[in-house]
């Protein structure tokens, strides 16, 4: 049976998917991103006189996942029982990532994915100044549990 777009009614119009019959079910979602920068920024970075660019990733992380349904038209406001973002200096940039945990009728997906897309775009703010250069890639979700869908894992 073919996967279908939920975010479409049967004549294509865009709506907002009734999750009021599902049941609430322990729901995980990690994502990933890579916030890649020259040698010179990243060595800049370490000591950066603007402050800790990987703790304040951090907290923005944190506080984009609480406010993902702001951002992004469609989600659902949800009750988030843990948000972990993590940022480390890697050999060609910063990993970030993340790990949101509910308790609800629908996914976290969403919000693990915001929580890491802030967090590079906070690591890019605090180092632009060094290197204009400064690439965000690789952003997606490394796993996924919880609900009917079961359970998904990015491949590799």
């Amino acid at each position: 049976m073919p996967k279908e777009l939920t975010h479409y009614d049967s004549v294509g119009r865009i709506r907002m998917v009734d999750v009021s019959v599902k049941p609430p079910t322990l729901r995980r979602a990690s994502a990933s991103a890579l916030v890649k920068m020259s040698l010179p920024a990243l060595r800049t970075a370490k000591r950066n006189p603007k402050g800790n660019p990987l703790e304040i990733a951090r907290i923005a992380g944190i506080s984009a996942a609480k406010r993902t349904s702001e951002l992004i038209p469609l989600c659902h406001t949800l009750c988030l029982s843990h948000i972990d973002v993590q940022a480390g200096f890697c050999k060609n940039g910063v990993m970030v990532s993340s790990t949101v945990t509910s308790t609800g009728s629908t996914g976290v997906e969403m919000e693990a994915l915001t929580a890491v897309a802030v967090a590079a775009l906070t690591v890019y703010d605090m180092c632009k100044a060094i290197d204009r250069g400064i690439e965000i890639t690789n952003i997606k979700l490394l796993e996924k549990s919880g609900g009917k869908s079961g359970t998904y894992r990015a491949p590799g």
